[in-house]
C-alpha cells in the first residue's frame, strides 16, 4: 500500500518536475501579484522534498503532485494535468469524451481542454475561450522532431461572443533543452512561443498559448 501511495506521490513530483523544467523554457513572466505556475511548482516540489527529510526553502499551501496521485488512484482513464499561468492555478483533468484524434478533457466544474495529439485546439469555461486552432503541419513536425515553418490559424471567443480568426507564422524547431521542440509564432501584432516535450512522438509535457487573455496552459499528462 504505501509502496503503490510512493510510486503516484513520485510520478506527481515527476510531473511537476517537468513542469517546471518546460516553463523556464518560455518565455519571462509577467510580473504581477498572482503566482506563475512556475512558483507553484517550486513551492510543491520542495514540500514533497521537505516531508522526505530534506532541507526545502518553501512550502506550498496546496500540493498538486498529492492531488495527481489521488486523481491517478480513484480515476482509471486518460488524466492530464493543467496549469493556467496567468490564475496560478493547477487542475487534475479527465477525459470526458473522444472523438477521432481529438479528446476533451474536463474539471468536475465543466472547465474543458480539448487537445489533439497533445497539441491545444480548444478550451471551454475557462474565460476568453480559444474556440479551436488548426496546425496541422505544426503538430507533424514538432511530433517527429523536425525544423520548419508552418501556418496556424487560431479561433477565439471575443468579448462581444463572436469568434475571431488569429492567423500566425510559425518557426518550428528544435530548443536548447534536449526533447524539447519549440514553435515561434508571429501575426497580427502578436508572438507567442509554445514548448513541447516530445518522448516516441508523442507530446507528454507542454507549455502552449491559449490566446489573448488566457495566457500559457501548462499540459502534463499523468495517463495517456
Amino acid at each position: 500500500m504505501n509502496r503503490a501511495m510512493n510510486a503516484k506521490s513520485a510520478r506527481g513530483v515527476a510531473a511537476l518536475a517537468a513542469l517546471l523544467a518546460l516553463s523556464a523554457c518560455g518565455n519571462a513572466p509577467s510580473r504581477g501579484d498572482d503566482p506563475s505556475l512556475l512558483n507553484v511548482a517550486r513551492q510543491t516540489v520542495a514540500q514533497v522534498v521537505a516531508r522526505r527529510g530534506e532541507p526545502a526553502e518553501a512550502a506550498a499551501p496546496r500540493d498538486p503532485a498529492e492531488m495527481a496521485a489521488t486523481a491517478l488512484s480513484v480515476n482509471p482513464g486518460p488524466l492530464i494535468l493543467v496549469g493556467l499561468e496567468g490564475l496560478g492555478t493547477t487542475q487534475v483533468l479527465a477525459m470526458t469524451g473522444q472523438n477521432g484524434g481529438m479528446r476533451t478533457y474536463m474539471t468536475p466544474n465543466e472547465q474543458a481542454v480539448i487537445l489533439r495529439g497533445g497539441m491545444l485546439v480548444g478550451t471551454r469555461g475557462l474565460g476568453h475561450d480559444m474556440s479551436a486552432t488548426e496546425a496541422g503541419r505544426s503538430a507533424a513536425l514538432i511530433r517527429a522532431g523536425q525544423s520548419g515553418q508552418a501556418q496556424r490559424t487560431l479561433r477565439y471567443y471575443a468579448a462581444d461572443g463572436r469568434e475571431r480568426p488569429l492567423p500566425f507564422t510559425c518557426r518550428i524547431g528544435p530548443g536548447p533543452k534536449a526533447g524539447v521542440m519549440v514553435e515561434s509564432c508571429e501575426g497580427n501584432g502578436v508572438s507567442f512561443q509554445n514548448n513541447y516535450m516530445v518522448s516516441g512522438g508523442a507530446i507528454t509535457v507542454s507549455r502552449q498559448w491559449g490566446g489573448p487573455g488566457l495566457g500559457y496552459l501548462t499540459i502534463q499528462t499523468l495517463r495517456p
